[in-house]
């Protein structure tokens, strides 16, 4: 079974945890914030620990002003990024909750959790192995 990251705006946070829960049914080690970091943890310190053990970076987006542009989720992205692509074994599966991928993450596909959400969790979970 696969670590999984979940990288989510607060304003996503409900479809997010209910997305962690799905992916969590087959087995898969899922890394939610909201399960994770506990009053008095070094927020830093949780976060660069459930990175530095994903081997999926599970990027969930919508349609809100900044989309994928608040602070905590950029940092969490861009990181797995860089780490993908210098072959670190992380892999980023970006998730729409509506709107649009950075330009950046523009030619990967998605799961498209707006259209449908069962299919597009069907080929998630597909995505992690």
């Amino acid at each position: 079974m696969a670590n999984v990251f979940i990288s989510h705006r607060t304003s996503d946070g409900a479809a997010a945890e209910r997305l962690a829960r799905e992916i969590a049914t087959p087995g898969h080690t899922v890394w939610l914030d909201e399960w994770h970091i506990r009053l008095g943890d070094s927020i830093v310190e949780k976060i660069n620990s459930g990175l530095d053990g994903a081997s999926y970076l599970v990027l969930c987006y919508s349609d809100a002003p900044d989309g994928v542009q608040s602070p905590w989720t950029s940092r969490e992205w861009m990181s797995a990024l860089h780490r993908q692509l210098d072959g670190q074994g992380v892999r980023v599966l970006p998730v729409r909750f509506g709107g649009s991928a950075p330009a950046i993450l523009a030619d990967l596909k998605f799961a498209d959790l707006a259209k449908d959400w069962d299919l597009g969790v069907r080929q998630l979970l597909q995505a992690i192995r």
